[in-house]
């Protein structure tokens, strides 16, 4: 009963001991990350990035934010680029989803080198971790995109729902990183409480408009491996929403309590 209605949304999983294993640890690392950031274990990048022991982090090779997000990005932007010419593109789902990927990194670049204004740094283990997630996960939801075209086509098809979630989600995310790139000025390193846009509900709509966009990334593809690489995408930006909550809420004392981590009037 549960498989015919997950077939009623999504193509059979292939017979791949690739996309199987990328699938369970896809979401299972992403999952247990956001549990980390709940429980005060954060990734080092952005606000987090010189937390925990200083001695530990003395010894790690530190780099600056825009070179670390430079490559953290790019491995994964090449891999949507290579994606076009490794698979037929005459199906239009497999062409709509290497075409959202590739804007979706091509924008992070993009928002790397002429929007962020960073003020801190990222350990290079970090870095290298994150770009080895992201590049995995792109060529395996393209690989198991690719590998779905010889099955039949789910019977409830949402690709065109998933490319509107995917505007709506790329737009917003973009509007909100262009807010936070305005309330510092430049060589100004200090934490400032974010206006504008949904920050007067949310402290971050940048990850709910990215939550949006997987989702849509995910219905253009509607591959099992899509599907559980959005929902641990989710778990982790909820942590890391929880988690940058309570840093607000630690250092600002005039922070409003209304706003919400992540959904607004929610969570």
């Amino acid at each position: 009963m549960v498989v015919t209605t997950m077939l009623t949304y999504i193509f059979p999983p292939p017979p791949s001991l690739f996309v199987t294993a990328m699938t369970v640890i896809s979401f299972t690392s992403s999952a247990n990350l956001g549990l980390s950031e709940l429980r005060g274990k954060h990734l080092h990048y952005s606000k987090f990035w010189n937390s925990g022991s200083k001695t530990s982090a003395a010894k790690k090779i530190k780099l600056s934010s825009r070179t670390g997000m430079l490559i953290a990005y790019n491995p994964a932007f090449l891999a949507g680029v290579a994606s076009f010419v490794l698979y037929p593109q005459e199906n239009i789902r497999i062409l709509l989803l290497c075409s959202a990927l590739t804007i979706h990194f091509f924008k992070r670049i993009f928002e790397v080198l002429f929007v962020h204004n960073y003020s801190g740094g990222m350990n290079l283990d970090v870095v290298s971790a994150i770009s080895l997630s992201y590049f995995l996960s792109t060529a395996a939801v393209t690989y198991a995109q690719y590998l779905a075209q010889g099955f039949p086509e789910p019977s409830v098809d949402l690709k065109y729902l998933g490319c509107l979630l995917f505007l709506i989600g790329i737009s917003g995310n973009f509007y909100h990183h262009y807010l936070l790139s305005k309330i510092r000025s430049k060589g100004d390193k200090d934490y400032k409480i974010p206006k504008g846009g949904l920050f007067g509900l949310v402290i971050c709509p940048h990850y709910l408009f990215e939550i949006v966009e997987f989702v849509g990334i995910s219905f253009i593809s509607q591959t099992l491996y899509a599907f559980s690489f959005t929902i641990g995408s989710a778990l982790y930006l909820i942590g890391r929403s929880c988690a940058t909550r309570r840093w607000y809420l630690s250092k600002f004392d005039h922070f409003p309590k209304n706003v919400k981590a992540l959904i607004p009037f929610v969570l």
